[in-house]
């Protein structure tokens, strides 16, 4: 046997490996009962035409036969080309989530780049978004959703790229309407925008703002640059078309994406779109700090911000 395929490169946990036979794996944990928050989990395709695509189902076990919860459906972040909805650091996540909240959640699996590049994430997450709602009736083919999702108060949630994909989500909802959902919320996590021209204080991170450039090109080939509207939601035209009518946005001050977060605030109210914008900023910290050290003071604080915006419309 080939050592170089078992021999470890480089350990990225808990993200991924590099083996020496430049294997990259990303870590993926099994959906089970949660002993520490009592969240039960498991795995759902969503999407068997295409590569069988799956979703992973998150309720707390004390849900009662009939009771209906919120229904959160999230997007995991990682510039549209690394981790995924099973690794370690969302399964984590959306189990304390789940259980503070006290709802019903659905975080979505998607392709990435460099295979399958933008839109695709995008496309499939619509893809999940129509089979969650498919369950409004009661007769979908998954029994958690059928009995438990309250399908007027469904909420988008996502980090980073993830969050740039909620964001969208939620434009098309506003243009095309998922049949049987009412987006009552979206929430915004560190959101993954850019733009051709440096606002606030880009200037700052001219490094910064290179290599993500260069990335969002890589991701998405057949962008028109960093104006296009997949990545820069100021240049939407269908941008007060948001489907909701409540956003809470989340920006750190040490990210250099905050500038953007807060640009993108600035450009939805100039929109024309008319519901409630928040804005929270976590001072202090960096990008998706609150996946990387869940328990630190200002991680809780926005866990318990997303839980009041979601309890405060019901």
């Amino acid at each position: 046997m080939d050592s170089s395929k078992q021999e470890i490169a480089h350990d990225f946990s808990p993200f991924f490996i590099v083996y020496k036979d430049s294997r990259v794996v990303q870590l993926k944990v099994p959906s089970s009962l949660d002993p520490k928050t009592n969240v039960e989990s498991k795995d759902v395709v969503y999407s068997p035409h295409e590569n069988g695509l799956s979703a992973r189902l998150y309720i707390p076990r004390s849900t009662h036969q009939n009771q209906k919860l919120p229904l959160l459906v999230y997007f995991h972040g990682g510039c549209f080309c690394i981790e995924s909805a099973f690794s370690p650091t969302y399964h984590n996540y959306l189990n304390s989530l789940v259980a503070e909240a006290n709802v019903i959640a659905v975080s979505v699996e998607y392709r990435q780049a460099p295979e399958n590049p933008v839109p695709c994430p995008h496309d499939d997450s619509w893809t999940a978004l129509k089979w969650v709602a498919s369950h409004f009736n009661g007769q979908g083919p998954e029994d958690w959703l059928n009995r438990h999702a309250d399908f007027q108060r469904v909420f988008l949630v996502g980090d980073s790229a993830g969050a740039n994909i909620a964001h969208r989500m939620g434009i098309k909802h506003g243009l095309d309407k998922l049949e049987g959902a009412n987006i009552a919320g979206i929430i915004l996590c560190q959101p993954y925008f850019l733009g051709e021209e440096p606002v606030g204080d880009e200037t700052n991170h001219i490094n910064q703002r290179e290599k993500l450039q260069g990335l969002w090109r890589f991701t998405c080939p057949s962008t028109s640059g960093c104006d296009d509207p997949w990545i820069s939601p100021g240049f939407d035209p269908n941008l007060a078309s948001l489907g909701c009518t409540k956003v809470l946005v989340f920006v750190a001050e040490k990210d250099f994406l905050r500038a953007r977060g807060v640009y993108y605030t600035e450009k939805l109210k100039e929109s024309g779109w008319d519901g409630d914008l928040q804005v929270v900023e976590s001072k202090g910290e960096d990008h998706i700090f609150h996946l990387i050290n869940p328990t630190c003071e200002n991680a809780v604080v926005m866990l318990k911000k997303i839980v009041a915006f979601i309890n405060q419309l019901n």
